[in-house]
Protein backbone atom coordinates (compact mmCIF):
# COMPACT_ATOMS: atom_id res chain seq x y z
CA UNK A 1 0.00 0.00 0.00
CA UNK A 2 1.16 3.51 -0.86
CA UNK A 3 1.53 6.03 2.00
CA UNK A 4 -0.86 8.99 1.83
CA UNK A 5 1.89 11.63 1.48
CA UNK A 6 3.54 9.64 -1.31
CA UNK A 7 0.22 9.23 -3.09
CA UNK A 8 -0.55 12.96 -2.83
CA UNK A 9 2.89 13.85 -4.23
CA UNK A 10 2.31 11.56 -7.22
CA UNK A 11 -1.18 12.98 -7.78
CA UNK A 12 0.02 16.59 -7.62
CA UNK A 13 3.00 15.91 -9.89
CA UNK A 14 0.71 14.23 -12.40
CA UNK A 15 -1.77 17.07 -12.25
CA UNK A 16 0.91 19.72 -12.76
CA UNK A 17 2.44 17.77 -15.64
CA UNK A 18 -0.94 17.70 -17.41
CA UNK A 19 -2.15 21.21 -16.61
CA UNK A 20 -0.93 22.64 -19.91
CA UNK A 21 -3.53 20.51 -21.64
CA UNK A 22 -6.32 22.37 -19.81
CA UNK A 23 -7.71 25.14 -22.05
CA UNK A 24 -7.46 28.78 -20.93
CA UNK A 25 -9.85 31.64 -21.54
CA UNK A 26 -10.06 35.39 -21.01
CA UNK A 27 -12.70 36.42 -18.49
CA UNK A 28 -13.79 39.67 -16.89
CA UNK A 29 -12.13 40.34 -13.55
CA UNK A 30 -15.65 40.66 -12.13
CA UNK A 31 -16.40 37.08 -13.22
CA UNK A 32 -13.11 35.49 -12.17
CA UNK A 33 -13.82 34.60 -8.52
CA UNK A 34 -12.48 31.15 -7.67
CA UNK A 35 -10.73 30.65 -11.01
CA UNK A 36 -7.00 30.02 -11.44
CA UNK A 37 -4.70 32.48 -13.18
CA UNK A 38 -3.04 31.12 -16.30
CA UNK A 39 -0.59 34.05 -16.61
CA UNK A 40 1.69 36.21 -14.52
CA UNK A 41 0.17 39.67 -14.16
CA UNK A 42 2.45 42.74 -14.11
CA UNK A 43 1.27 46.22 -13.23
CA UNK A 44 1.41 48.92 -15.92
CA UNK A 45 1.00 51.66 -13.29
CA UNK A 46 2.09 52.76 -9.85
CA UNK A 47 -0.52 52.34 -7.11
CA UNK A 48 -1.21 54.97 -5.94
CA UNK A 49 -0.29 56.88 -9.11
CA UNK A 50 0.71 60.02 -7.12
CA UNK A 51 1.40 60.90 -3.50
CA UNK A 52 -2.01 61.29 -1.84
CA UNK A 53 -3.53 62.15 1.49
CA UNK A 54 -4.38 59.39 3.95
CA UNK A 55 -6.64 61.72 5.95
CA UNK A 56 -9.00 64.66 5.74
CA UNK A 57 -6.94 67.63 6.96
CA UNK A 58 -4.40 70.19 5.77
CA UNK A 59 -1.38 69.76 3.51
CA UNK A 60 1.66 71.98 4.04
CA UNK A 61 5.46 72.13 4.03
CA UNK A 62 6.54 71.24 7.55
CA UNK A 63 9.60 73.53 7.61
CA UNK A 64 7.51 76.55 6.52
CA UNK A 65 4.88 75.86 9.18
CA UNK A 66 7.52 75.44 11.86
CA UNK A 67 9.07 78.84 11.01
CA UNK A 68 5.60 80.42 11.21
CA UNK A 69 4.84 78.92 14.63
CA UNK A 70 2.49 76.34 13.02
CA UNK A 71 -0.07 78.98 12.05
CA UNK A 72 -0.31 79.45 8.26
CA UNK A 73 -2.91 80.84 5.84
CA UNK A 74 -5.17 78.45 3.93
CA UNK A 75 -4.61 79.07 0.22
CA UNK A 76 -6.38 76.18 -1.56
CA UNK A 77 -8.95 73.41 -1.31
CA UNK A 78 -8.13 70.01 -2.87
CA UNK A 79 -10.73 67.25 -3.23
CA UNK A 80 -10.08 63.72 -4.46
CA UNK A 81 -10.06 63.55 -8.23
CA UNK A 82 -8.59 67.01 -8.77
CA UNK A 83 -5.15 67.74 -10.23
CA UNK A 84 -3.86 70.39 -7.83
CA UNK A 85 -1.56 73.24 -8.65
CA UNK A 86 1.59 73.91 -6.63
CA UNK A 87 1.08 75.00 -3.03
CA UNK A 88 1.72 78.69 -2.37
CA UNK A 89 4.84 79.12 -0.28
CA UNK A 90 4.21 79.39 3.46
CA UNK A 91 0.56 78.30 3.20
CA UNK A 92 -1.59 75.19 3.67
CA UNK A 93 -4.26 73.55 1.54
CA UNK A 94 -7.48 72.04 2.83
CA UNK A 95 -7.24 68.45 1.59
CA UNK A 96 -9.43 65.34 1.66
CA UNK A 97 -8.68 61.62 1.87
CA UNK A 98 -7.34 60.27 -1.41
CA UNK A 99 -6.62 63.70 -2.89
CA UNK A 100 -3.30 64.24 -4.64
CA UNK A 101 -0.62 66.04 -2.61
CA UNK A 102 0.27 69.37 -4.26
CA UNK A 103 3.84 70.19 -5.19
CA UNK A 104 5.45 72.07 -2.35
CA UNK A 105 3.70 70.10 0.45
CA UNK A 106 5.34 67.30 2.40
CA UNK A 107 3.02 66.72 5.38
CA UNK A 108 -0.69 66.34 6.12
CA UNK A 109 -2.13 67.17 9.53
CA UNK A 110 -5.44 65.47 10.11
CA UNK A 111 -8.30 67.83 10.84
CA UNK A 112 -8.53 66.68 14.48
CA UNK A 113 -5.06 68.21 15.01
CA UNK A 114 -6.01 71.56 13.50
CA UNK A 115 -8.28 74.55 14.11
CA UNK A 116 -9.23 77.47 11.90
CA UNK A 117 -8.73 81.09 12.96
CA UNK A 118 -9.42 84.03 10.58
CA UNK A 119 -8.49 82.17 7.39
CA UNK A 120 -5.45 80.55 8.98
CA UNK A 121 -5.00 77.00 10.20
CA UNK A 122 -3.36 76.37 13.56
CA UNK A 123 -1.56 73.01 13.46
CA UNK A 124 -0.51 70.92 16.43
CA UNK A 125 3.28 71.06 16.71
CA UNK A 126 3.37 67.32 17.45
CA UNK A 127 2.51 66.39 13.84
CA UNK A 128 5.68 64.81 12.45
CA UNK A 129 7.18 65.70 9.06
CA UNK A 130 5.82 63.46 6.28
CA UNK A 131 2.78 62.37 8.29
CA UNK A 132 -0.39 61.02 6.65
CA UNK A 133 0.93 60.86 3.09
CA UNK A 134 0.65 57.73 0.99
CA UNK A 135 3.63 57.86 -1.38
CA UNK A 136 3.37 57.07 -5.07
CA UNK A 137 3.81 53.34 -5.66
CA UNK A 138 3.44 52.50 -1.96
CA UNK A 139 1.20 49.51 -2.77
CA UNK A 140 2.40 48.51 -6.26
CA UNK A 141 5.26 49.69 -8.46
CA UNK A 142 4.90 49.82 -12.23
CA UNK A 143 6.41 46.64 -13.67
CA UNK A 144 5.91 44.59 -10.49
CA UNK A 145 4.48 41.09 -10.92
CA UNK A 146 1.45 41.39 -8.65
CA UNK A 147 0.08 37.86 -9.14
CA UNK A 148 1.68 34.71 -10.49
CA UNK A 149 0.13 32.00 -12.65
CA UNK A 150 -1.44 29.34 -10.47
CA UNK A 151 -3.00 31.77 -7.98
CA UNK A 152 -6.62 31.06 -7.06
CA UNK A 153 -8.51 34.32 -7.32
CA UNK A 154 -10.26 35.46 -4.16
CA UNK A 155 -12.12 38.77 -3.77
CA UNK A 156 -8.93 40.55 -2.69
CA UNK A 157 -7.06 39.39 -5.82
CA UNK A 158 -9.92 40.69 -7.99
CA UNK A 159 -9.59 44.06 -6.27
CA UNK A 160 -5.81 44.08 -6.78
CA UNK A 161 -6.24 43.33 -10.49
CA UNK A 162 -8.74 46.14 -10.84
CA UNK A 163 -6.42 48.53 -8.95
CA UNK A 164 -3.82 48.24 -11.73
CA UNK A 165 -6.39 48.62 -14.49
CA UNK A 166 -6.89 45.01 -15.55
CA UNK A 167 -10.41 44.43 -16.90
CA UNK A 168 -9.78 40.84 -18.05
CA UNK A 169 -7.39 38.03 -17.14
CA UNK A 170 -6.40 34.68 -18.61
CA UNK A 171 -7.61 31.81 -16.45
CA UNK A 172 -7.79 28.05 -16.69
CA UNK A 173 -11.23 26.89 -17.76
CA UNK A 174 -13.08 25.10 -14.93
CA UNK A 175 -12.52 21.36 -15.09
CA UNK A 176 -15.26 19.14 -16.51
CA UNK A 177 -15.46 16.09 -14.26
CA UNK A 178 -17.45 13.01 -15.29
CA UNK A 179 -18.86 11.10 -12.31
CA UNK A 180 -20.64 7.78 -12.04
CA UNK A 181 -21.34 5.27 -9.31
CA UNK A 182 -21.23 1.51 -9.73
CA UNK A 183 -23.40 -1.10 -8.08
CA UNK A 184 -26.60 -3.04 -8.75
CA UNK A 185 -27.72 -2.17 -5.24
CA UNK A 186 -27.82 1.59 -5.86
CA UNK A 187 -31.01 3.59 -6.37
CA UNK A 188 -31.28 7.36 -6.82
CA UNK A 189 -33.19 9.25 -4.11
CA UNK A 190 -36.85 9.77 -4.88
CA UNK A 191 -37.45 6.21 -6.07
CA UNK A 192 -38.75 3.34 -3.95
CA UNK A 193 -36.25 0.85 -2.57
CA UNK A 194 -36.55 -2.82 -3.46
CA UNK A 195 -35.12 -5.51 -1.18
CA UNK A 196 -31.31 -5.41 -1.15
CA UNK A 197 -31.10 -1.83 -2.47
CA UNK A 198 -29.75 1.38 -0.93
CA UNK A 199 -29.88 5.01 -1.94
CA UNK A 200 -26.90 6.42 -3.79
CA UNK A 201 -25.41 9.11 -1.51
CA UNK A 202 -22.02 9.29 -3.24
CA UNK A 203 -23.38 11.11 -6.29
CA UNK A 204 -24.76 13.90 -4.10
CA UNK A 205 -21.57 14.15 -2.02
CA UNK A 206 -19.35 14.42 -5.10
CA UNK A 207 -21.74 16.84 -6.81
CA UNK A 208 -21.57 19.07 -3.76
CA UNK A 209 -17.78 18.95 -3.55
CA UNK A 210 -17.29 19.69 -7.24
CA UNK A 211 -19.71 22.61 -7.06
CA UNK A 212 -17.88 23.95 -3.99
CA UNK A 213 -14.60 23.67 -5.91
CA UNK A 214 -15.97 25.59 -8.90
CA UNK A 215 -15.87 22.61 -11.26
CA UNK A 216 -18.43 21.32 -13.76
CA UNK A 217 -19.87 17.88 -13.07
CA UNK A 218 -20.91 15.65 -15.96
CA UNK A 219 -23.39 13.30 -14.34
CA UNK A 220 -23.11 9.81 -15.82
CA UNK A 221 -25.51 8.25 -13.33
CA UNK A 222 -25.30 4.70 -11.98
CA UNK A 223 -23.50 1.88 -13.78
CA UNK A 224 -24.63 -1.70 -13.15
CA UNK A 225 -22.10 -4.34 -12.13
CA UNK A 226 -21.48 -5.62 -15.66
CA UNK A 227 -17.93 -5.47 -17.07
CA UNK A 228 -19.06 -4.46 -20.54
CA UNK A 229 -21.26 -1.66 -19.17
CA UNK A 230 -18.40 -0.32 -17.05
CA UNK A 231 -16.10 -0.31 -20.10
CA UNK A 232 -18.68 1.47 -22.27
CA UNK A 233 -19.39 4.15 -19.68
CA UNK A 234 -15.69 4.75 -19.04
CA UNK A 235 -15.13 5.21 -22.79
CA UNK A 236 -17.96 7.74 -23.04
CA UNK A 237 -16.90 9.63 -19.93
CA UNK A 238 -13.27 9.82 -21.08
CA UNK A 239 -14.35 11.41 -24.38
CA UNK A 240 -16.57 14.04 -22.74
CA UNK A 241 -14.57 15.14 -19.68
CA UNK A 242 -11.21 16.34 -18.44
CA UNK A 243 -11.29 13.81 -15.58
CA UNK A 244 -13.30 10.67 -14.85
CA UNK A 245 -14.31 9.87 -11.25
CA UNK A 246 -16.10 6.70 -10.12
CA UNK A 247 -17.25 5.47 -6.75
CA UNK A 248 -17.34 1.77 -5.91
CA UNK A 249 -16.08 -1.24 -7.82
CA UNK A 250 -12.35 -0.77 -7.16
CA UNK A 251 -11.85 -3.47 -4.54
CA UNK A 252 -11.13 -7.16 -5.14
CA UNK A 253 -14.64 -8.64 -5.05
CA UNK A 254 -16.10 -10.65 -7.91
CA UNK A 255 -18.49 -7.79 -8.69
CA UNK A 256 -15.78 -5.08 -8.62
CA UNK A 257 -15.15 -4.42 -12.32
CA UNK A 258 -13.77 -0.88 -12.45
CA UNK A 259 -10.11 -1.77 -11.91
CA UNK A 260 -10.12 -4.34 -14.71
CA UNK A 261 -11.97 -2.01 -17.08
CA UNK A 262 -9.47 0.78 -16.49
CA UNK A 263 -6.53 -1.56 -17.11
CA UNK A 264 -8.22 -2.70 -20.32
CA UNK A 265 -8.69 0.86 -21.60
CA UNK A 266 -5.63 2.52 -20.14
CA UNK A 267 -3.40 2.06 -17.10
CA UNK A 268 -3.29 2.25 -13.32
CA UNK A 269 -0.57 4.13 -11.44
CA UNK A 270 -2.04 3.74 -7.95
CA UNK A 271 -4.13 1.07 -6.32
CA UNK A 272 -4.58 0.70 -2.57
CA UNK A 273 -3.58 3.57 -0.31
CA UNK A 274 -2.62 3.21 3.36
CA UNK A 275 -5.56 5.35 4.44
CA UNK A 276 -8.54 4.70 6.66
CA UNK A 277 -11.31 4.98 5.67
CA UNK A 278 -10.73 4.32 2.00
CA UNK A 279 -7.97 1.81 1.26
CA UNK A 280 -9.32 0.68 -2.14
CA UNK A 281 -8.58 3.66 -4.40
CA UNK A 282 -7.43 3.56 -8.02
CA UNK A 283 -5.70 6.23 -10.10
CA UNK A 284 -4.55 6.14 -13.70
CA UNK A 285 -5.85 7.06 -17.12
CA UNK A 286 -8.56 5.93 -19.51
CA UNK A 287 -7.97 6.60 -23.20
CA UNK A 288 -5.59 9.40 -22.18
CA UNK A 289 -8.01 11.01 -19.71
CA UNK A 290 -7.07 11.02 -16.00
CA UNK A 291 -9.13 8.63 -13.88
CA UNK A 292 -9.69 8.19 -10.16
CA UNK A 293 -11.76 5.39 -8.68
CA UNK A 294 -12.95 6.13 -5.16
CA UNK A 295 -14.22 3.50 -2.71
CA UNK A 296 -17.93 2.80 -2.39
CA UNK A 297 -18.59 3.40 1.29
CA UNK A 298 -19.98 6.92 1.92
CA UNK A 299 -17.51 8.08 4.58
CA UNK A 300 -14.65 6.64 2.54
CA UNK A 301 -15.76 8.63 -0.49
CA UNK A 302 -15.94 11.81 1.57
CA UNK A 303 -12.50 11.40 3.16
CA UNK A 304 -10.63 10.24 0.05
CA UNK A 305 -12.24 13.00 -2.01
CA UNK A 306 -10.91 15.60 0.44
CA UNK A 307 -7.45 14.12 0.96
CA UNK A 308 -6.63 12.65 -2.47
CA UNK A 309 -9.10 13.75 -5.14
CA UNK A 310 -8.99 17.42 -4.19
CA UNK A 311 -5.20 17.93 -4.49
CA UNK A 312 -5.19 16.15 -7.84
CA UNK A 313 -8.06 18.19 -9.28
CA UNK A 314 -6.67 21.45 -7.95
CA UNK A 315 -3.21 20.81 -9.42
CA UNK A 316 -4.76 19.70 -12.73
CA UNK A 317 -6.76 22.93 -12.75
CA UNK A 318 -3.53 24.93 -12.49
CA UNK A 319 -3.58 25.88 -8.80
CA UNK A 320 -0.23 26.15 -7.03
CA UNK A 321 -1.66 25.84 -3.50
CA UNK A 322 -3.38 22.51 -2.91
CA UNK A 323 -2.61 21.82 0.76
CA UNK A 324 -5.36 22.28 3.35
CA UNK A 325 -4.56 24.34 6.43
CA UNK A 326 -3.91 22.20 9.53
CA UNK A 327 -4.50 23.56 13.02
CA UNK A 328 -3.27 22.29 16.37
CA UNK A 329 -6.00 21.11 18.73
CA UNK A 330 -6.13 19.23 22.01
CA UNK A 331 -7.55 15.71 21.90
CA UNK A 332 -10.29 14.82 24.37
CA UNK A 333 -9.94 11.15 23.46
CA UNK A 334 -7.33 8.43 23.17
CA UNK A 335 -6.70 5.94 20.37
CA UNK A 336 -4.24 3.16 19.72
CA UNK A 337 -1.74 3.36 16.88
CA UNK A 338 -2.69 1.72 13.60
CA UNK A 339 -0.92 0.56 10.46
CA UNK A 340 -2.75 3.00 8.18
CA UNK A 341 -3.09 6.76 8.33
CA UNK A 342 -6.54 7.44 9.72
CA UNK A 343 -8.80 10.46 9.32
CA UNK A 344 -11.07 10.77 12.32
CA UNK A 345 -14.35 12.64 12.12
CA UNK A 346 -14.30 15.12 15.00
CA UNK A 347 -16.00 18.22 16.37
CA UNK A 348 -14.15 21.24 17.71
CA UNK A 349 -14.92 22.63 21.17
CA UNK A 350 -12.78 25.70 21.84
CA UNK A 351 -9.15 24.59 21.59
CA UNK A 352 -10.10 20.90 21.83
CA UNK A 353 -11.69 18.29 19.58
CA UNK A 354 -14.02 15.45 20.47
CA UNK A 355 -14.42 12.32 18.37
CA UNK A 356 -17.54 10.74 16.90
CA UNK A 357 -18.14 7.43 18.62
CA UNK A 358 -18.48 5.32 15.45
CA UNK A 359 -15.73 5.80 12.85
CA UNK A 360 -17.13 3.20 10.43
CA UNK A 361 -16.61 3.88 6.72
CA UNK A 362 -20.35 3.52 6.22
CA UNK A 363 -21.24 6.28 8.69
CA UNK A 364 -21.68 9.46 6.66
CA UNK A 365 -23.54 10.98 9.62
CA UNK A 366 -20.16 11.15 11.38
CA UNK A 367 -19.02 13.76 8.84
CA UNK A 368 -22.21 15.78 9.33
CA UNK A 369 -21.94 15.68 13.13
CA UNK A 370 -18.48 17.23 13.10
CA UNK A 371 -16.65 20.15 11.52
CA UNK A 372 -13.34 18.58 10.54
CA UNK A 373 -10.91 15.69 10.54
CA UNK A 374 -8.04 14.73 12.82
CA UNK A 375 -5.11 13.19 11.00
CA UNK A 376 -3.74 10.20 12.95
CA UNK A 377 -0.59 9.11 11.19
CA UNK A 378 0.38 5.47 10.82
CA UNK A 379 2.06 4.24 13.99
CA UNK A 380 0.89 7.27 16.03
CA UNK A 381 -0.99 6.70 19.27
CA UNK A 382 -3.16 9.52 20.60
CA UNK A 383 -3.54 10.14 24.33
CA UNK A 384 -5.99 12.51 25.94
CA UNK A 385 -4.67 16.11 25.94
CA UNK A 386 -2.18 15.39 23.13
CA UNK A 387 -1.95 18.05 20.43
CA UNK A 388 -3.28 16.66 17.16
CA UNK A 389 -3.55 17.86 13.55
CA UNK A 390 -7.04 19.26 13.00
CA UNK A 391 -8.20 19.82 9.41
CA UNK A 392 -11.36 21.98 9.39
CA UNK A 393 -13.84 21.25 6.64
CA UNK A 394 -13.80 24.96 5.78
CA UNK A 395 -10.23 24.50 4.53
CA UNK A 396 -11.43 21.96 1.96
CA UNK A 397 -14.61 23.56 0.68
CA UNK A 398 -13.16 26.79 -0.71
CA UNK A 399 -13.41 27.02 -4.50
CA UNK A 400 -10.44 26.99 -6.80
Amino acid sequence: MRAVDDAVRLLVQTGKARVRATPCEMVSVHQALGLVLAEDVSSPVDVPPRDNSAMDGYAYRHADAERAGFTVPVSARIAAGQAPGALASGSAARIFTGAEIPAGADTVAMQEDCRLEDGHVVIAAAVTPGANIRPQGQDVRRGDVILHAGRRLRPQELGLLASVGRAEVSVHRPLRVAVFSTGDELVEPGRPLAPGQIYNSNRATLAGLLAAWGMVMIDCGICPDRPERVVALLERAARDADVVITSGGVSVGEEDHVKGAVERLGSLDLWKIAIKPGKPLAFGEVLGTPFMGLPGNPASVFVTALMLLRPFLFSLAGADDVSPMALAARATFSRKAGKREEYLRVRRRGDAVEIFANQSSGMLSSACWGDGLVRQRAGQAIAEDDLVEFLPYSAFFTPL
